[in-house]
C-alpha cells in the first residue's frame, strides 16, 4: 500500500506534527534519537491498551515527548476513528521510522528538515 491508498494518511500527519514540535523543542534531538523514541512509543502504545506488559519502553528527557505524543494520538484514534486498529497504528509508526531512516542519510536532523514545511 502506498500513501495514496492509505485510509489513515491523516494519522501520519498527526504523528509528524508531534515529531516536528519535539524537534523544535529539543535542538539535540537527532533522527537516531527520533527512531529510538518511535520504537519505544510502539511498546508504550501497546501497554496503553493492556498489551506488552513484559516489554520495556525506554525514554529520556529528549525522547519522552515523542513517546507521550504517540500514546496520546493512539488513545484518541485506535478503535475510535475509521476502524483503526492497534496493529494498523503501529504499522504507521513503522512507516514513519522507515522515512526517518531514509532521510537521516542526509544529516543528523534531515527528517526534521523534510517535515518542517509540510506539517
Amino acid at each position: 500500500m502506498d500513501l495514496s491508498d492509505d485510509p489513515h494518511i491523516d494519522l501520519l500527519q498527526d504523528i509528524e506534527t508531534g515529531l516536528k514540535a519535539e524537534y523544535e523543542r529539543h535542538p539535540t534531538l537527532t533522527d537516531t534519537l527520533c527512531i529510538f523514541a518511535l520504537e519505544n512509543a510502539k511498546v508504550a502504545v501497546k501497554q496503553a491498551f493492556g498489551f506488552a506488559r513484559n516489554e520495556k519502553s525506554a525514554r529520556t528527557a529528549v525522547t519522552g515527548g515523542i513517546v507521550d505524543w504517540c500514546v496520546e494520538v493512539a488513545r484518541k484514534r485506535v478503535d475510535k476513528v475509521d476502524g483503526l486498529t492497534l496493529r494498523e497504528f503501529n504499522a504507521r509508526v513503522d512507516k514513519i521510522i522507515r522515512s526517518v531512516r531514509r532521510h537521516s542519510h542526509d544529516g543528523p536532523r534531515a527528517y526534521y528538515e523534510f517535515i518542517r514545511n509540510y506539517v
